[in-house]
């Protein structure tokens, strides 16, 4: 691919991501969630920790149940067809800021590259008010692993219109 072809595709990508609340009944093949976690895995780390872990959930039960634990993404829970949980290893870590900063990279990762390959996704944050529950839900140790989000994964069915985004020239404080 020539480097305009590949600059055109990425600021595709980034430009044509949205969050999706809506799915199609079709359960994503196992292939494609395992590569959008490989490109996950591929986000930059500080001394190159890695310190990302996966719960990747297709129970219709273990979702029911984590969907019994927010207020505003209920249905989007409970009807997604794939979940995945992103978690730090506490042992992995080094620096909070730091290591959290690297998992919403990864989680960038994962986003991007499910859109990639034609899927939706919706980064569930308000799930995190009850970490404590959902490591019990998911079976893991509250001291082992913490959470940074829940990320919805299927085949779009949202036809909703794509939220816009202020001027640039809203963020810019100054140039130098």
């Amino acid at each position: 691919m020539e480097e305009k072809q590949f600059q055109e595709a990425i600021f595709k990508a980034l430009l044509g991501r949205r969050s999706i609340r809506k799915y199609l009944k079709n359960i994503p093949e196992r292939e494609k969630i395992i590569k959008i976690l490989e490109a996950g895995i591929w986000a930059p780390s500080g001394h190159n920790n890695q310190p990302w872990r996966f719960v990747i959930i297709w129970s219709e039960e273990i979702k029911k149940r984590l969907s019994e634990l927010v207020k505003y993404s209920k249905e989007l829970i409970k009807s997604a067809p794939v979940l995945i949980g992103v978690f730090l290893s506490k042992n992995a870590m080094y620096d909070q800021i730091k290591d959290h900063q690297s998992a919403g990279a990864c989680i960038q990762n994962i986003l991007l590259s499910a859109y990639a390959f034609g899927l939706g996704t919706c980064w569930i944050g308000e799930i995190l008010k009850n970490e404590d529950k959902v490591k019990e839900i998911l079976g893991l140790l509250k001291e082992e692993y913490e959470m940074c989000a829940l990320i919805s994964v299927g085949y779009p069915d949202d036809k909703s219109k794509r939220a816009g985004r202020y001027p640039l020239e809203h963020f810019i404080i100054k140039e130098l």
